[in-house]
């Protein structure tokens, strides 16, 4: 694989004022099979196209992969903390089937199939085994949504035969929710549909000090994007104080995923002793120092390990 520094930013820009996904953008992720991202904003109630949805599609990334693991030296209300959500990223609510039935009536159409709910469940059996997890809970509302669910719970109890070394359970959404702000111990991997994932990722990266400390990766079927998912941020945009360590994580993500993991671990132990020590944290850390501070100490700790 030959990369060069682009390959990895996607720049969207549109001279008609349009947002949307530049070619050069796509081939490159077709080429490598692998991206890196910022967050992106999409305008509300304009008729912009979600940019992140247009992504997912258009590299069928059926599998969000979410860790939240406590960082040693940034105190959150929670230790030890270390919970991977993966979330299937391609139908549920988010299919976008809606329409009008009357006047002041909607209806939201959520789309479950058999062969998605089977593709995410054993990318997640699959990730337990790889690293080195010992637990898979299926997150649901079976009771309530007997066919849609239903079908996405029986798809992860038939694969779960199939990975006899991992244990698995089952537990309804508002279960789940509950007992993570009790305990987020108890839980290891989490799989569940579109609509759980995305709310479930969010809460349980609270728990570790919130989106800017945790990585996200999307995998597909037709390549891998990684990216931070905290938002852009415009109110600190161009003042040098914006926490680097989401988009960083996600970096680490995406070699792991590349199979350069000894880069990886470089990275990722430079990033974690320099938020332990706290000498540099940016201000959402509680700290005071930039951007631009924070990310050189974090090279210099790579350049003599």
């Amino acid at each position: 694989m030959s990369l060069e520094v682009n390959d990895f930013f996607f720049v969207f820009q549109g001279p008609d004022g349009k947002f949307g996904i530049p070619q050069a953008a796509i081939e490159s992720v077709n080429r490598n099979k692998v991206g890196l991202k910022g967050p992106l904003m999409t305008p509300i109630g304009k008729g912009h196209r979600s940019l992140n949805l247009a992504l997912r599609k258009e590299f069928n990334l059926y599998a969000n992969v979410r860790p939240c693991r406590s960082l040693e030296g940034y105190k959150t209300l929670y230790d030890h903390v270390d919970v991977v959500t993966i979330r299937e990223n391609t139908e549920g609510e988010y299919s976008g089937i809606e329409h009008e039935i009357v006047e002041g009536v909607v209806q939201s159409i959520k789309l479950i199939t058999e062969d998605a709910s089977r593709r995410v469940a054993e990318f997640a059996f699959q990730y337990a085994v790889e690293n080195n997890r010992k637990k898979v809970t299926a997150v649901h509302k079976a009771n309530i949504m007997r066919m849609s669910d239903g079908l996405f719970l029986r798809c992860c109890r038939e694969v779960a035969k199939n990975f006899p070394q991992i244990k698995f359970e089952e537990r309804y959404l508002d279960t789940v929710c509950l007992n993570m702000v009790q305990d987020p111990h108890q839980y290891d991997v989490l799989v569940m549909p579109n609509l759980y994932g995305d709310i479930l990722s969010d809460m349980c990266a609270g728990l570790v000090g919130g989106l800017g400390l945790t990585p996200s990766g999307n995998i597909g079927l037709n390549g891998a994007l990684f990216e931070s998912v905290h938002g852009t941020a415009p109110d600190i945009a161009g003042q040098d104080k914006a926490n680097p360590t989401a988009l960083l994580l996600s970096a680490v993500m995406m070699l792991k995923y590349m199979g350069l993991n000894s880069h990886a671990e470089r990275i990722q132990n430079a990033c974690f002793a320099t938020i332990k020590e706290a000498k540099f944290l940016t201000g959402d850390l509680g700290g005071k120092a930039k951007c631009s501070e924070f990310t050189n100490e974090i090279c210099e700790k790579v350049a003599i390990s």
